[in-house]
């Protein structure tokens, strides 16, 4: 178990910096709106969730539905699209250009593009060509935000995987709902415990909110509701932009 002074040194017990609640909040709105939209509209895709789809491969592989096409594609598109994101933030350091604001951007383009494909022939079977391509952008999109989160962002709380977000956040209610044991001890720990509380609970409030509203969005709409996070990714581009620029 990690000692008080790991707990201390430990990124997510810092106070939020100014605009790091609603840049986390909106990101994990995105997250979980596309996630849940895709997966309604797309017959079971994960996008963000890239574990959900390892379980719906190993499903495929005992009942053989015939829908392991688009699981695969989606995997691949995630792992190809982290790894397009290393090298597209290399490339912008290099050149000494903005990484997040570009990232976003790309994400941005590629959800639009995905509900284009998808406008322009309704999917009606997972196999389906725009099904799998629609699917396949998407998925590279989360790809890219789970990129942004490791490469760019990484002292802030996950916005596209809740697992453990929720996991670190039980276990910190937990210390600071707990009896008091040794006074020298439990002091600073619930201290860390609630910092990091504070700061992880508003990204796993806006992912469920991101959720139910993809689910809304796709009822009222269809694809098109993607439209709403990918408006949302140049709206933080643009917000990251105008708070790095010189004044």
């Amino acid at each position: 178990m990690a000692d008080d002074t790991d707990l201390a040194a430990h990124p997510l017990t810092r106070p939020a910096a100014s605009g790091e609640t609603v840049d986390t909040c909106l990101l994990g709105f995105v997250a979980g709106f596309v996630d849940t939209c895709v997966f309604v509209a797309l017959f079971g895709l994960f996008t963000a969730h890239v574990t959900g789809n390892f379980v719906l491969i190993g499903e495929e592989l005992v009942h053989r539905g015939g829908d392991i096409a688009a699981k695969l594609l989606a995997f691949l598109a995630f792992v190809l699209a982290v790894a397009v994101a290393v090298k597209a933030a290399e490339a912008l350091e290099r050149r000494q250009r903005q990484r997040v604001p570009a990232l976003l951007y790309a994400e941005a383009v590629l959800l639009f593009l995905s509900f284009v494909t998808a406008a322009v022939s309704l999917p009606q079977h997972p196999n389906d060509a725009s099904a799998l391509v629609a699917g396949t952008l998407a998925a590279t999109a989360m790809g890219l935000q789970n990129a942004l989160m490791r490469l760019e962002l990484p002292s802030l709380p996950s916005t596209t995987v809740m697992t453990m977000n929720v996991t670190q956040s039980v276990i910190d209610v937990v210390t600071l709902l707990g009896r008091k044991v040794d006074p020298l001890t439990d002091g600073p720990r619930r201290q860390e415990a609630r910092k990091r509380f504070a700061r992880m609970w508003p990204p796993m409030a806006a992912f469920a909110v991101g959720a139910a509203a993809g689910a809304g969005g796709y009822a009222l709409s269809g694809l098109a509701a993607l439209l709403l996070p990918a408006t949302l990714c140049i709206v933080l581009g643009l917000r990251w932009n105008a708070r790095s620029s010189p004044r």
